[in-house]
């Protein structure tokens, strides 16, 4: 895609097998200069390792998206590092069984997991916001993806602090747009349907797969480097005219 070489992004949430780790290789293989970035570290590297393997150039990070200081590090640290900030794809979500696991009804759901959802997956993203968006303007330039879900529209009987904190992304992500439009800071959301990721494929089982496919339009359900192609081509001069944007990719699925 256009328009990409050279230059630097940032994938928070970058682990292996999920959408953020297929994103940092996809667009290290465009040519721009990659910091995988991920609460373990350690996961992030495996990125890396496989980026560098095939001659890319990109460098591992850990980092807490919850802890405003430690967002504003790592912004500092690619930086100091590559001389910009391009590209920040905001993906990072706590889908641990201790907490999406114990994420129930408005009725029930324990206090602890609203807040740390919310912390995570609208304030976390703000904290990128704020950090990224100032330098992106002095810059001139930049792209900004927001990783929303299709869980959103369906209205689901569970997963209520999940499906509150998704929808606020519709309105930071939007104001952001506008905030930074101007200036030549384009801000858009993905919103996933059915994603084959690693943690997906190791806890559902083939009967319920089928029954997703079955409400799909496409021949299969969506695998991490489709949303990693569609983060690439907003973050490109192809989709320089897409700005405050809510982007389905979800196959054409029937419950959306």
């Amino acid at each position: 895609m256009r328009g990409l070489t050279g230059k630097v992004a940032l994938v928070g949430g970058a682990a292996p097998g999920n959408i953020g780790g297929a994103t940092a290789i996809r667009l290290a293989e465009e040519g721009m200069l990659v910091v995988a970035a991920d609460l373990k570290q350690a996961a992030a590297q495996t990125v890396v390792d496989e980026i560098t393997a095939a001659g890319g150039t990109a460098v591992a990070r850990g980092f807490d998206i919850a802890d405003e200081q430690s967002y504003r590090g790592l912004i500092d640290f690619t930086v100091e590092r590559f001389g910009g900030l391009h590209g920040l794809f905001n993906v990072a979500a706590d889908l641990s069984p201790n907490n999406i696991g114990r994420d129930s009804d408005v009725t029930s759901v324990p206090l602890d997991v609203w807040q740390h959802t919310i912390d995570v997956t609208l304030t976390g993203y703000m904290h990128g916001l704020r950090h990224a968006l100032p330098i992106m303007i002095r810059q001139g330039q930049g792209a900004i993806v927001n990783t929303m879900s299709s869980a959103v529209w369906l209205g689901e009987t569970e997963r209520v602090a999940y499906q509150a904190a998704k929808s606020g992304l519709i309105g930071l992500t939007r104001h952001t747009a506008t905030l930074g439009g101007k200036h030549g800071v384009r801000t858009n959301l993905v919103s996933p349907g059915v994603i084959l990721t690693g943690a997906a494929l190791e806890t559902t089982t083939v009967e319920f797969r089928e029954q997703m496919l079955a409400m799909v339009r496409s021949p299969r359900l969506g695998k991490p480097e489709d949303l990693a192609a569609m983060v690439a081509f907003l973050f490109s001069d192809d989709g320089a005219y897409i700005n405050g944007q809510s982007l389905l990719v979800d196959g054409g699925a029937n419950f959306t």
